[in-house]
């Protein structure tokens, strides 16, 4: 009778420490002790096996802004502005990754000749339009000409109908202004003309000076200023950047006899 009670003491043993035992190797985590359910009670539901619901996503990040390019910038983007401005023709000068002035003009033109907002500055609208490779299209068929499209406000170079170089320009004002006591009104009359004088300097003319002037109709030019909006604002001759007409000059773009078409 002892044995017996000895033998059901180990037996019960066994099956304790088989019970509460630690998985091996596992010294990390707590181990909880494991309940042994009772005959009478109804066991425990299992866990639904399967992958587990993954945990919520992060939420996407906000799509980033296009940066614009505007005056005083400087950098590799600007020099692919300036560069992209040359091969459509709108003239700028020479790249040199600074957006100055001249970028300015030449974003003016663009934007002009796509009919967008004339702000110079190169947002997601004008940058489609660099990127299309907006041009405007001339009117004459053949010969050298210079183009001045009133109602965009350019100035465009023309060879056997191909418009080769595009400049920002402001023209007549068509606002009346008074001089030595008389009413005109600041306008640049259409037409076809032609160039018939040049000065190779400052004209000091009775409304104002005029740098470098090619004249075409009387006293109306082309010639350099220093301000050049993208809008009318002459008392008639068509604006260029002093740098444009230099240019002009030193390539001999506009000789005499050069046609002018105004319309």
């Amino acid at each position: 009778m002892l044995r017996k009670i000895f033998t059901y003491a180990a037996t019960a043993t066994v099956a304790l420490t088989l019970v509460t035992g630690c998985k091996s190797g596992d010294s990390d985590k707590a181990a909880a002790p494991a309940i042994q359910p009772s005959a009478s009670s109804p066991s425990a539901p299992a866990e639904p096996s399967g992958t587990p619901s993954p945990s919520p996503s992060a939420p996407a990040a906000p799509a980033v802004k296009p940066q614009k390019l505007k005056a005083g910038d400087k950098g590799t983007q600007v020099l692919a502005l300036q560069q992209r401005l040359t091969e459509l023709g709108y003239w700028n000068g020479k790249a040199d990754s600074a957006f100055g002035s001249l970028t300015t003009q030449a974003v003016y033109a663009l934007q002009k000749a796509a009919g967008l907002g004339r702000d110079g500055v190169v947002g997601p609208k004008t940058q489609t339009a660099l990127d299309q490779g907006v041009r405007p299209n001339a009117k004459s068929k053949s010969g050298h000409l210079v183009e001045i499209d009133l109602k965009r406000q350019l100035l465009m170079l023309v060879d056997n109908g191909t418009v080769t170089q595009i400049f920002n320009t402001a023209t007549g004002s068509n606002q009346h202004y008074v001089f030595e006591g008389k009413t005109y009104l600041a306008d640049t009359p259409p037409g076809h003309f032609t160039v018939s004088r040049q000065i190779d300097g400052q004209r000091d003319g009775p409304l104002g000076p005029l740098w470098r002037p090619k004249y075409f109709n009387g006293g109306i030019a082309v010639h350099g200023a220093p301000n050049v909006p993208p809008y009318p604002a002459s008392h008639g001759c068509a604006r260029l950047t002093n740098a444009a007409i230099d240019w002009i000059w030193s390539t001999n773009k506009i000789p005499l006899k050069t046609k002018v078409w105004v319309y």
